[in-house]
């Protein structure tokens, strides 16, 4: 059978751990060369080793949030490839904090991750998208769920879902889609990390988020990645400006 992605160039941000090396490596396993984008080098080395194993990746260190390293990162990719057919802006995160005791450090870090440096990765990528390039967004079911002292990446994903509605026109003459993925709880360091260090604590955590999903579970990340493929390749080419929730039913009731 044809892989789903022979011969593309691809882009996943936030790539070093959870949904974003899932979704790499799956998008090498289907053909395409993968740029993946991580902080820490150590962590960016062994994860380009990993989606190496199955296809193949170049990693570039990059803070997403920091406009210049973009420039950098996209002045790699046009002089090695000159294109990008697909993009997963997947970088970010956020912490918890009650209203009452949020920061404006705490609302500036949320905010330039997942708003800011989501806007300038796309905005920056824009001369090497294809014509008929595929654009994923990380959204979240918190946007349609309260969610105890995590108003903040509530708020931040909630843009993002904004953002996909109102970019599929600014792009439509170049027929590049814009879709956002919206993942429940997915065991993911980001997620687990969220309980704090002790690992009583982190399954306990995974056991509480499994309990309020239908289907009795939380998500993997290779879940996610595959629902990734799907808007990445031609499966998907009459769905744009969607948002796809990857939840077990969590958000759905």
């Amino acid at each position: 059978m044809a892989r789903r992605l022979e011969g593309k160039i691809a882009l996943v941000t936030g790539a070093t751990s959870g949904i974003g090396l899932a979704t790499a490596k799956r998008f090498a396993a289907e053909g395409a060369h993968v740029y993946i984008t991580g902080r820490r080098q150590a962590e960016l080395d062994a994860a380009v080793a990993a989606v190496n194993a199955v296809g193949s990746a170049t990693g570039v260190r990059v803070d997403s949030s920091k406009p210049e390293q973009l420039d950098m990162l996209y002045e790699q990719i046009r002089g090695e490839k000159g294109r990008l057919d697909v993009l997963f802006a997947n970088a970010g995160g956020g912490t918890m904090l009650p209203l009452g005791e949020i920061t404006e450090a705490h609302y500036h870090d949320t905010f330039d991750r997942n708003v800011k440096g989501t806007l300038f990765t796309v905005q920056k990528a824009l001369p090497l998208l294809a014509k008929g390039a595929s654009v994923i967004l990380a959204g979240s079911t918190t946007t349609i769920e309260g969610t105890a002292a995590f108003s903040v990446y509530s708020a931040s994903k909630a843009a993002i879902r904004a953002f996909a509605r109102s970019w599929i026109l600014d792009l439509k003459d170049r027929n590049i889609r814009v879709n956002t993925i919206s993942p429940g709880a997915t065991r993911t360091p980001g997620l687990v990390e969220l309980a704090g260090p002790d690992e009583a604590q982190q399954q306990g955590l995974l056991d509480y988020l499994a309990s309020r999903i239908p289907m009795g579970r939380v998500g993997e990340p290779e879940e996610i990645a595959g629902a990734a493929l799907f808007l990445a390749s031609d499966d998907a080419s009459f769905v744009n400006g969607a948002e796809l929730f990857v939840d077990g039913g969590q958000a759905q009731i």
